[in-house]
């Protein structure tokens, strides 16, 4: 069973000083950007998990690639953990100085380098978030489509393979990422592919370094797929008696072929938590929200279609959004979700699952998800990307409290094991950070797990790049 949060390991406020000759080296070519300040320290040691905060033993500000291959020869000569940092919006302890080093912030890179409109590919810097290149992408008929709520960057993006609500009709980072360039723990720049739409050139590197974690390479820059903007985009909500009749609406309507854009899932708790938050006054039953891409011919025939599946399955009180505006606060109040139920709780941390199963067993999956948090003596809510069959157990404990801890990790593991019992997976799209370490083992086993750890060792033979992550250190 994964570690309770207390008993990770925690990275103490007073600073361990650096080696000197690193030091010296630092602040000569950093000045400013070289901080081993408490405030900064901290803000880089903490992330939306529930682990307590990891501080780095100093922060470097990169702005380019020389800075970045400067930070990972020191690293490298001096044996310092290096750990990359975007915004800090990782779940899982991804970027936590758990075994102290630096904490590399690559926010400041945060150029779109080129757009390729005819070719449908975007190559940008680490730095750039997919809010800013939506912005940079106006006027261009084009969008790229990978949301997962928080305005992530599209390095810590493809670091963590990540995905989100509109996975289920345009994929997720892993087929989105046409190429990388990457920094390796040597100092080499290389660039894993070209940007022709397929390839069979060798190994597929790109792949591998998409969902490393920043274990095996620090991201410098990421060419990415773009996609037309619809003609019109529809979105609704509709509330259901109960869980199966919600998720058994997502299963028909994929399985009869309707190419949905977005289909997600929100348990009663979480729409009342989102009604507190957001001032709605949204129905307190299990509810999906649904977005429907196309032609406008296109799109009415959609509706119809899953109108049609939904209220044969007790759908109710369906509310259109068409103007953008209200897509807008419709997509705000879901994408709001996680904080809204962290308001149930105030001073609470979340202990979150991020399981996806193949979606036949979904309704099964969810049920007994559902089973297994209703025996929690914290609040507990369920929502998340039902139509690609990931969702999202939420369990808001007291992190100081280390017996809620405990119950809620066990809970968690039951629904991991659930999942893994259905040849699903323990994380679809947060990673697995320090979290999830435990579990990767039992979902891969021990000879699987032993590959992965000898191309950590290939690629990192130091183990300077973010150590203690995706394996025990």
């Amino acid at each position: 069973m994964n570690q309770p949060i207390a008993q990770a390991p925690i990275r103490a406020f007073d600073r361990a000083p650096l080696p000197p000759g690193f030091e010296a080296a630092a602040r000569e070519r950093f000045a400013e950007r070289y901080s081993t300040g408490a405030s900064v320290r901290e803000q880089h040691g903490r992330d939306e998990s529930p682990f307590l905060p990891m501080p780095p033993d100093a922060v470097i500000f990169a702005q380019s690639v020389e800075d970045v291959v400067a930070v990972v020869d020191w690293c490298r000569q001096y044996q310092v953990p290096l750990i990359p940092y975007g915004v800090g919006s990782s779940i899982e302890g991804s970027l936590l100085a758990s075994q102290g080093g630096v904490s590399l912030d690559v926010s400041g890179m945060n150029r779109v380098l080129s757009i390729h409109a005819e070719d449908g590919t975007a190559t940008v810097q680490p730095g750039v978030t997919r809010m800013q290149l939506n912005r940079e992408l106006a006027g261009t008929g084009l969008f790229f489509p990978i949301d997962p709520g928080a305005d992530a960057s599209i390095g810590g993006m493809c670091a963590t393979r990540a995905s989100g609500t509109n996975a289920v009709r345009y994929g997720t980072m892993r087929e989105n990422v046409v190429a990388l360039t990457v920094v390796t723990a040597d100092g080499k720049v290389v660039r894993t592919a070209r940007r022709a739409r397929k390839s069979s050139a060798g190994y597929d590197l790109t792949r591998l370094f998409v969902g490393s974690e920043g274990t095996l390479g620090v991201i410098v820059e990421a060419t990415v797929r773009l996609y037309p903007q619809p003609e019109s985009i529809s979105a609704a909500v509709v509330s259901f008696p109960d869980v199966p009749s919600a998720i058994n609406t997502v299963i028909q309507t994929i399985q009869m072929g309707v190419p949905i854009a977005r289909s997600e899932f929100l348990c009663e708790r979480t729409i009342r938590a989102i009604n507190a938050y957001q001032k709605t006054t949204m129905a307190e039953r299990p509810t999906l929200f649904l977005e429907f891409h196309g032609t406008e011919a296109g799109v009415t025939e959609q509706i119809k279609m899953v109108e049609s599946i939904a209220s044969e399955l007790g759908g109710q009180n369906f509310e259109w959004a068409t103007r953008p505006e209200d897509r807008t606060r419709l997509w705000q109040a879901r994408h709001h979700a996680y904080f809204a139920c962290l308001q149930v709780r105030p001073g609470s941390r979340a202990i979150s699952t991020d399981t996806c199963v193949p979606i036949s067993r979904l309704a099964d999956s969810i049920e007994g998800a559902r089973h297994i948090l209703d025996s929690a003596p914290m609040p507990s809510m369920l929502f998340g990307h039902v139509g690609d069959g990931n969702f999202h157990g939420i369990i808001l404990v007291d992190p100081l409290d280390q017996a809620e801890v405990n119950e809620a990790e066990r809970l968690n593991a039951e629904i991991v094991r659930l999942a893994l019992a259905v040849d699903g997976t323990c994380t679809g799209e947060h990673g697995v950070g320090l979290h999830k370490i435990d579990f990767l083992v039992e979902e891969h086993g021990d000879d699987t797990i032993d590959l992965m750890r000898r191309i950590k060792r290939a690629l990192d033979p130091v183990g300077i790049l973010n150590p203690g992550k995706i394996f025990r250190a």
